[in-house]
Formats: structure tokens, C-alpha cells, sequence
């Protein structure tokens, strides 16, 4: 793509009449503000109408309603779910809401406007219809526009049009907002703002904008639409055996009826997937971690490898020049080109502050035109005026391996210096004029030879070895891709403790449409003079290889990547781009809080996954004996009290506590396929036990109304010895803390059945031994049942996945 050389001093200038504070305040009265509905969470009406109008709750109020009809209030228990559900689920959210809120706050870049009174930096949404916009390198564009004045300007519109080269903007260009600058800097006159902007007529539109989409959220649908598909045939059937088949008090037909179809309900599982989504959200927020999309948590749990840029993520965010390196004669001359070349950018890069704070209040050159510096281009120039009236000199400041040839002693002495980790540009200048925009090539004028090379210091952040050691032992691979010498990324890549990391690569060999390039990336661990489009490739690459890619980097050079990459984390430094593509922004800019992002998303989705096996064992258990119960046409062995106690101290209290423990597996696909895999066979188990128990104690103490606590509570007992079972298993690995929360259900639920008030409370009668010993037979017989139903599975699901194999190899080896 060729530069363009645009003039120093904008031809328009004179015509960019920046509004006074009276048109501003007259814009705002029109309602020609930038002001655009955009939330980071739901307002507190929507929580509270989410949490409490739910289709559980609904269920459980007509239920709870029936009970009280029946005069038998204890039974209505189950009732205080209700209100549990809706606050617990409320508090968490409210809570989120205020961190996310708070975070997004001190993450949100301001806009540069110039107005009558003079150049301010105010919210993005205070802009007004014909605003002067000023933006530079790094900068999205906030509002739809008309460029009046620009210098070396480059705009990146792929985020909006999918276009991967920058675009030379102009004088007159019609930029779009959401777009954003790669290179230079340019005034704009505001031609849309808020709704009428093209981001946020895109945002309504285009499928981009939607909400990202959560394999975990689609799993727990796809979970609830098989639970429906089973509950109300057998609902169905449970009402019939009840009501119409008995003739029984209709009080207690309604006590079984809601016994048999309260338990059916996965009551906790939607809600504890929301609290330990929002205690996620709120525990990164403590690390001052913004999390811009809840789904992003659960990326971060499948994340198996990093891509890391080095310079303001690995290394500290500010530069300082060590040394400038004057090769051959002394010119007076090249400080005032640094000068110049680094005042020329709208918003300097690290490199270019560091050569400016270096350079002080030294007088430029005087200046005919100049290139901004881009990442692609690795280059910036200044075309100035020459020693001799009438004559020109041309100087350019970039990368040596770009200036200078191979065999240039300048080139050989950066290289040295670059396998030390430092950075190093060099500045050439030629005699020569700049060439002309519409001319192929790079752009870089004829006859250039180095006069100085600027030694940059960048110093490895403190936190970043710990880091690189927490993924290597989490057996998370890691990349460093950079713009920047492949030496110096070599260099700091090992000091960081990347395996492999002093090999690096220069990215400039690769060729992303090669057939080794795939192999490259997925062997190399290190990369050098990588290009935006380059970096976007390795991303695909690895995700290609089945890798979900995290991407971490803080520059503009880094976007194209961070938005395609599974997880985009940007640093809080970063440029404004970087952060507004980026699912994660790290506030702190400390590389240390990348370990604990993932552990966190770790943390959520593996014990989202225990709670679930949890929640849907009770579920297949009440509707296995809810069928088994109607088809033999026995009354349900159990009261609404009954299954409420158990729900209490097997499921819900514990639950509570597994969803908030700490869990270091990185998750895997098959979410609803490990879920029913552990919950089928507890369930089953769970069911022919307290199912044979209980007609066995019918047959033992008879059938009558005299016998049915006793019958009941022996049915209570089995299923109890179950599901603390499946409990004890989902609880795995122990720890103390563990062992402890398994040993107090297990009490808690002796002292309720085993004292004198709790057993006449919860109505439950096991006096007499033989109770006892028939529970405890099926109890273990259930269990044995759990063993073997798994074994079947797991033999199942070997069977179909080798012929799936079979049928693949067979397919490819055709």
C-alpha cells in the first residue's frame, strides 16, 4: 500500500470553526448529542423482575398455594425457595452490577475535542453534532465524521467492513465510528452522533454487535428442555395416580402430588449458575479485572493457549532512551530530526514519548511533509528542509532491519544489541526527496544511511516470570508474538521463562497462506516483526488446531487479534481500540492477574458443572419414582416435608458452597454429556432404591394408613443414603474444608430424623430396626445400582465413539 504524504499545516484550517459553548448547549437542547443507550448490565428493575418472576418460582407459588390449602402449613416449606431463589440470585447480581458498573467507568477513554474555548478532553458522550474531533494512533472513532486536517492518517475500518489494510484518509474522508486509527492524526467535523452513528445503527443491525453467545448457557437449555420433555408426561400421570386413581382424603392426594412434582423441578441449578457467574465477575473486579461480557468467564476455563505481546505486557509500559549511538560524524543535527519526527504524531506511541522526553525542548526542523509511523510499516519519515537553500533532506526513524540492509555495520551493531532485549530503532537520512504516494514500493526514499541508532530500555515487569510458570504448570501453552525485533523478543521472551522462547522467529520468513505456516505456529513458542494481519493469522491458526486462544496486548498493532482471538484480554493502558475489541481489560496493566482471570473462569465453569450433576440427579430420581409410583398405582412414598429436607442438606446448602470452591481443571467440551453422565446413574440408583424400600416395607409392616410413616420414612432413609452419596462423589478431590461441609449435612440431617422434635416435625418414624436394615440394604443396593449403570454408559459411549472413528478414518482414508 502506498504512504501518504500529507502537508505539515492543514489546507482546511481555517474552515474547522470549533463551536462555541452556547452552539454546543444549543445541539444538546435539539437532542444532537452523542448519547446512546449503552449499559453494562441490566438496571435494578430488570434484576428484580428477572429474579423473581421466573418459571420456578411460578411453579413453586402453585404449589405452595395448594399446600396451604390443604391446612398442612410445614409441608408449604419448600415455599421458602421462592424468596431464597430471588434474593440470593438479586444480591449476587446487584453486586455485579455495581462492580462491572464501577470498573467500566474508570475504563472508559475520553474524547479530544477542540471548541471556541480551547482543546478539552470531555466523555464521549458530551459530543455534539458538528463537534472538531481530534484523534490520533489508537484511537477509535467515537462519532460518523469528515476529515478537516490530517497528518500521515490511516484508518482501520475491518472491525465494521471487514477490510484488512488501513485506509489513507484524507481531506474530505467520511470516517465511521467504530473504526479506528491506525497511524497518524486528523481533525474531524461531526456529521452523526448517538443514534444516527454508524456503530450504533450497525449495533441494532448486524449480527457482530449481538451478545456473545455461552456453550455452558446453551448446555443448561438443552439440559431443561430434556428435563421438560420428561416432567410432563410424567406430571401428567403423577396428577392421575393422585387424584383420580386413589380413594384417599383428597388433602393427602395433594400432599403426594406435590411431593412427587416439586422435587422434578432443577430449582437451584439456573440460579447457582448466576451467582457463581456474578461472585466470578466480582472477584476479578477485586483484581481490578473488567469483565465486558459474562460469557467471556466461560471461554477462559477452556483457554489452552496464551498469546502474549511483549512490549507493554511482558515488558513495563514505559520506555526511557539509554543511549543515542551517533555513527560516523557528529551531527548537530539529529536530535532536532528525532524532534521533529516524534512531534509529528498526533498520540506517540511508548517508543516515541521515551525519544521526546529524551529530546526535551529541542527546536525541530522545518518541515515540508511526514509519514506517521504505523506497525505494519514500522516506520515513520519527515521530509525537511535541506543545509542549503533549495535542497532537501529526508529522515526516516524505524526499525533497522527494515532501513538498512543486511550487510550495513549499523544493522550488524542493532542486532547485538537487540540479543541483549534492548530495543533499538535506527535513524537514517538521504539527500533524497520522499517519493511520491502513487509510486509502488515501500515508500522509503533512495540513497538512506544510518546516522544514529536510539537504544531504547524496556525493563521485563516484575510479575511477568510467575505468570509464565503458573501456565506452563496449568499445561497452558504460550506465545510471544511482536512487532518488535525477533532477537530482542527472543531475548525477553526467555528472561520471562518462555520454553523455547530464545529461538525466535521472524515473522517476516512466514507467509500465512503457506502450507508450513500452521506448523510454524504451532511449534514456535516466540515471533518477531509480526504485522497486525500476522497476528490475526496465528490466532486463526491455533484456533484452527482445535486451541481455544486467549490474546493478550495493549496496542493498535494488536487489535485485528484481540477481537478474533476466543478471549481478548487488553491492557487498562492501552489504547482505546485495544480495549473496546477486548472481552477482558486488565485495569491494573499487571501481567500477574492474567493466572488468576483463568483460574477464575476455571473456578466457575468446573463447579457450575459439579452443582449441575447435583441439581439433575434430584431431578431424575423424583421423575423415575414419580413413573414408577404411577404406573404400580401405590400412593408417593413422600411428603412435600420429606423431599424439602432432602433438598436442604444433599443438594441445596452444599451446592451453595461447591459452586464457590476453588477448581484449577481447565474445562472441556461436552458439558451436557460429563453432566448426564455422572447425574443418570445417581438417579437411577437414587430411584429403584427408595423405590424398593419402599415396597418392601409395605410387604414387611403392611399397607395401611397405621404403616405409612414408618413405610415412608424407610423409602426416606434410602434415598438419604443415596444421595449423600452422590454427594460424597461429586465433592471429589477432598480437603479438609470439604470433609468438614459433607460431615455437617450428614449431621444435620441425623439430628433432624433422629431426635425427638425434628422426627415429629418432618414426620419421619425409624424405631423399629427392620426400617433401618431395609434402607441401608437398598441404600447399598442403589449404590451398587449407580455403579453399574455408569460402567453401561461409559461402555455405551466407547462403542459409539469408535465406530464414529472407524467411520471417519474409513471416510478420509476414501
Amino acid at each position: 500500500m502506498a504512504d501518504a504524504i500529507v502537508p505539515a499545516t492543514g489546507a482546511v484550517q481555517s474552515t474547522r470553526a470549533p463551536l462555541s459553548a452556547a452552539q454546543v448547549a444549543e445541539r444538546v437542547g435539539r437532542g444532537e448529542s452523542n448519547v446512546i443507550e449503552s449499559r453494562t448490565s441490566r438496571s435494578f428493575g430488570e434484576i428484580f423482575r428477572a429474579n423473581a418472576f421466573t418459571r420456578v418460582n411460578g411453579i413453586y407459588l402453585v404449589m405452595f398455594l395448594l399446600i396451604l390449602g390443604t391446612g398442612y402449613f410445614i409441608d408449604g416449606l419448600f415455599g421458602l425457595l421462592i424468596i431464597v431463589n430471588s434474593v440470593v440470585g438479586m444480591v449476587q447480581e446487584v453486586r455485579a452490577k455495581q462492580t462491572l458498573d464501577r470498573l467500566a467507568l474508570l475504563s472508559k477513554a475520553p474524547a479530544r475535542v477542540e471548541r471556541a474555548e480551547g482543546i478539552a478532553e470531555i466523555d464521549v458522550e458530551q459530543l455534539v453534532l458538528d463537534d472538531v474531533v481530534l484523534v490520533a494512533a489508537g484511537d477509535q472513532i467515537p462519532v460518523d465524521g469528515i476529515v478537516l486536517d490530517a497528518i500521515g492518517f490511516e484508518v482501520d475500518e475491518s472491525l465494521l467492513t471487514g477490510e484488512s489494510e488501513p485506509v489513507l484518509a484524507g481531506v474530505g474522508y467520511e470516517l465511521k465510528s467504530g473504526s479506528f486509527v491506525a497511524a497518524g492524526s486528523a481533525a474531524f467535523r461531526a456529521t452523526a452522533v448517538g443514534e444516527h452513528a454508524y456503530a450504533a445503527r450497525l449495533a441494532k443491525e448486524a449480527s457482530e454487535f449481538r451478545k456473545p453467545s455461552s456453550q455452558l448457557r446453551a448446555g443448561i437449555d438443552q439440559i431443561l428442555k430434556y428435563v421438560t420433555w420428561a416432567l410432563i408426561p410424567v406430571g401428567l400421570l403423577t396428577i392421575i395416580n393422585q387424584i383420580w386413581g386413589r380413594a384417599e382424603d383428597w388433602r393427602n392426594a395433594v400432599r403426594g402430588l406435590v411431593a412427587a412434582l416439586v422435587p422434578m423441578v432443577p430449582e437451584g441449578l439456573v440460579l447457582m449458575t448466576s451467582v457463581a457467574m456474578a461472585v466470578g465477575v466480582i472477584r476479578l473486579g477485586r483484581r481490578h479485572c473488567l469483565v465486558q461480557d459474562l460469557p467471556a468467564i466461560e471461554q477462559l476455563a477452556r483457554v489452552d493457549v496464551v498469546c502474549t505481546d511483549k512490549t507493554g505486557t511482558l515488558t513495563e509500559d514505559g520506555m526511557r532512551v539509554g543511549a543515542v549511538e551517533r555513527l560516523g560524524a557528529d551531527d548537530d543535527r539529529i536530535e532536532a530530526a528525532l524532534a521533529t519526527i516524534g512531534r509529528a504524531e498526533g498520540k506517540p506511541n511508548a517508543s516515541m514519548a521515551a525519544i521526546l522526553e529524551h529530546v526535551g525542548r529541542v527546536p525541530g526542523l522545518e518541515v515540508h511533509s511526514s509519514i506517521a509511523f504505523s506497525s505494519a510499516r514500522k516506520w515513520a519519515a519527515a521530509q525537511c528542509a535541506g543545509t542549503t537553500a533549495g535542497t532537501v533532506q529526508s529522515w526516516v526513524l524505524g526499525a533497522p532491519d527494515v532501513l538498512l540492509a543486511a550487510g550495513d555495520p549499523a544493522r550488524a551493531r542493532s542486532d547485538a544489541l537487540a540479543s541483549e532485549g534492548l530495543r533499538v530503532l535506527a535513524l537514517a537520512r538521504t539527500e533524497a526527496a520522499m517519493p511520491d504516494p502513487e509510486d509502488d514500493g515501500d515508500g522509503l526514499p533512495e540513497g538512506l544511511s544510518a546516522v544514529a541508532l536510539v537504544i531504547l530500555d524496556q525493563r521485563l515487569r516484575a510479575e511477568a516470570p510467575g505468570a509464565i510458570a503458573y501456565f506452563a504448570e496449568q499445561d497452558v501453552d504460550i506465545k510471544v508474538i511482536s512487532g518488535d525485533n525477533a532477537a530482542a523478543v527472543g531475548a525477553i521472551a526467555a528472561e520471562a521463562g518462555v520454553p523455547n522462547g530464545r529461538n525466535a522467529v521472524d515473522a517476516r520468513t512466514l507467509d500465512p497462506e503457506s502450507a508450513h505456516f500452521d506448523g510454524e505456529v504451532r511449534a514456535r513458542t516466540a515471533f518477531g516483526r509480526v504485522t497486525p494481519t500476522q497476528k490475526r493469522a496465528m490466532v486463526h491458526s491455533l484456533q484452527g488446531d482445535g486451541h481455544v486462544v486467549a490474546m493478550t496486548g495493549d496496542g493498535v498493532n494488536d487489535v485485528l487479534a484481540l477481537k478474533d482471538a476466543d478471549v481478548g484480554v487488553a491492557m487498562g493502558s492501552g489504547s482505546p481500540a485495544a480495549r473496546a475489541v477486548s472481552r477482558i481489560v486488565l485495569l491494573d496493566n499487571s501481567f500477574a492477574t492474567l493466572p488468576h482471570v483463568v483460574a477464575e473462569g476455571r473456578r466457575v465453569i468446573g463447579n457450575i458443572e459439579r452443582v449441575a450433576t447435583l441439581f439433575l440427579t434430584k431431578t431424575l430420581y423424583s421423575i423415575l419414582l414419580a413413573l414408577l409410583v404411577a404406573v404400580t398405582a401405590v400412593p408417593f412414598p413422600f411428603l412435600p416435608r420429606h423431599v424439602t429436607l432432602i433438598a436442604w442438606f444433599t443438594i441445596g446448602i452444599p451446592a451453595f458452597f461447591l459452586a464457590l470452591a476453588p477448581n484449577t481443571a481447565r474445562a472441556q467440551d461436552g458439558f451436557v454429556r460429563r453432566v448426564l453422565d455422572n447425574a443418570v446413574p445417581g438417579g437411577i440408583g437414587a430411584a429403584l432404591a427408595s423405590y424398593g424400600a419402599y415396597l418392601t416395607a409395605r410387604v414387611v409392616f403392611g399397607a395401611g394408613d397405621a404403616t405409612k410413616v414408618i413405610t415412608s420414612s424407610t423409602a426416606f432413609l434410602a434415598l438419604v443414603i443415596v444421595a449423600f452419596f452422590v454427594l460424597i462423589t461429586v465433592a471429589r478431590p477432598f480437603r479438609p474444608w470439604k470433609i468438614a461441609l459433607v460431615a455437617a449435612m450428614i449431621g444435620g440431617m441425623l439430628v433432624v430424623i433422629l431426635t425427638p422434635l425434628g422426627s415429629r416435625v418432618f414426620d419421619v418414624d425409624l424405631h423399629d430396626p427392620r426400617a433401618v436394615l431395609i434402607a441401608c440394604a437398598f441404600g447399598a443396593a442403589g449404590i451398587g445400582v449407580r455403579y453399574a449403570t455408569r460402567a453401561v454408559l461409559r461402555a455405551v459411549y466407547g462403542a459409539v465413539s469408535r465406530r464414529r472413528r472407524r467411520r471417519e478414518a474409513s471416510v478420509t482414508g476414501r
